[in-house]
Formats: C-alpha cells, structure tokens, sequence
C-alpha cells in the first residue's frame, strides 16, 4: 500500500519467505527505496540494475508460479461449471445448479486474479472487490432459483446429486491446496482462496442433500441445501469486500 500511488513503479513482486520485494520501476531506485524505509521495517536495498522496457519483462519466479497455479484452477472451474450446469438440469437439483453457478464465478474470480499477478497492491485489491461483487450476485441468484423452485415444484435426482458432488469435490480439494500456497501473495489471492474453501463445503453439502433426498424422497433437503449454499456464498462475497 505505501506503493500505491508511487510514480514510476510499474510491478511488484513479493518472497514473504525471504521477506524480499521486487520492483519494476522507472527512474531511479532512491524515491521507492525512501518510501520502503518510512515503515521502519529495516529496508535495504540489495541490488538494481537497469531494465529495457522493450524487452520481456523481468522473470519473476514467484509470479510465475501465481500463472500457472491461476491457469490450472480456471481451466477447472470453467470445465466444472459446463459439466454441474448440465447435470444440475437433468437432475432438477438447486444445490448442483447452484454449485455450478459457484464454480463459473469462481472461474471469473480466477481469471480477475490473473489479470492481477505482479501488479500493484490497489490493481489486486480493486480485482478481487469485483470478484466479491460477482459473487454477491451470484448469492441472490441462487436464493430466487430456491425461491423458484420452492414455489413451482422439483423433483431432484439423489444418486445424480451426490455422484456429480462426488466429482466436483474432488476438483474443489485440488483448487484448494493449488490456492492455498499462493494466497499469501496479494488480495486477489486471498479472494481465490476464500471461493476455493467455500467451494469444497458447497460440495459436501451437495453430497449431503443426494443422500438426503434418496432417505426421505422429498425435494426440501435439496433446497435447503441450496439456501445453505447461497448464504455461504452471500458470506464470501462479504469477506471478499472487506479484503484491503
């Protein structure tokens, strides 16, 4: 944040390990390095050197990392969100549908992250408040479908819903532990992280509602599962807008 309005300064990149910080900047090092030294944290400068702006831009490892890491959980997010959507229509379950509308803002979300790697501070944090926006919509969305279906009528399909939960867990608990070594690094990532969490007991819940609906033969499990869930992502989207 003491970068945030710094002239010149084009990307950062952070090793919390290491307690280092990298800066892509115009001009020259003394201004950033002055700023650094005003939160008497003990910044020294360790090297600089110059860098051609019509080159590639500096490699940066840990950025890197954040790339990959974002490409593979929206490329699941993305696939999951087809895969739940369809099945969630032919099963007439609000939890799957409502799970599959988690896992296309989650999709959102990653890519918003994306755009954010190696940017400044206020770039993360102002993405991951239009992640919690989209999610905050995507809460009430999934409300009205309940709301909806409470009203006109559905008869969900239990041994669809548990067995496409099944699935989406199990590439929920891979988005997790992909996100959670990399949600250190800036707001976005925190914002990924929470979508990841809230994803994985969405799933269960889904799990739960099938098992539920095969015991009892009714559809409530299956909307109040939904309502569970969409309040669970109505909580995300608040903690998202509250990340600095």
């Amino acid at each position: 944040m003491k970068l945030d309005d710094a002239p010149g300064v084009v990307s950062l990149s952070f090793d919390l390990p290491e307690r280092q910080l990298g800066i892509v900047h115009r001009g020259t090092a003394k201004p950033v390095l002055e700023r650094l030294a005003s939160l008497n944290l003990g910044a020294v400068l360790l090297a600089t050197h110059p860098h051609d702006e019509a080159a590639e831009p500096v490699a940066d490892a840990g950025n890197d990392r954040e790339r990959r890491t974002l490409q593979a959980v929206l490329g699941i997010n993305a696939a999951m969100f087809v895969f739940e959507l369809a099945l969630g229509i032919v099963a007439h379950s609000t939890g799957l549908i409502a799970d599959s509308l988690d896992m296309f803002a989650d999709a959102a979300v990653y890519g918003l992250a994306l755009y954010a790697v190696g940017r400044a501070a206020h770039t993360k944090a102002r993405a991951a408040h239009l992640a919690g926006w989209l999610q905050l919509l995507l809460a009430l969305g999934v409300l009205f479908e309940v709301i909806r279906r409470f009203v006109y009528g559905s008869e969900p399909e239990p041994t669809l819903m548990w067995a496409v939960g099944l699935i989406a867990l199990a590439a929920n608990v891979t988005c997790l532990v992909l996100v959670a070594r990399q949600r250190d690094r800036g707001a976005h990532m925190k914002a990924s992280y929470i979508f990841s969490a809230n994803d994985v007991i969405a799933n269960l819940g889904v799990i739960a509602a099938g098992v539920l609906v095969g015991v009892t033969g009714s559809s409530y499990p299956d909307l109040i599962i939904g309502t569970i869930i969409g309040l669970i992502v109505l909580n995300g989207a608040r903690r998202i807008l509250q990340l600095k």
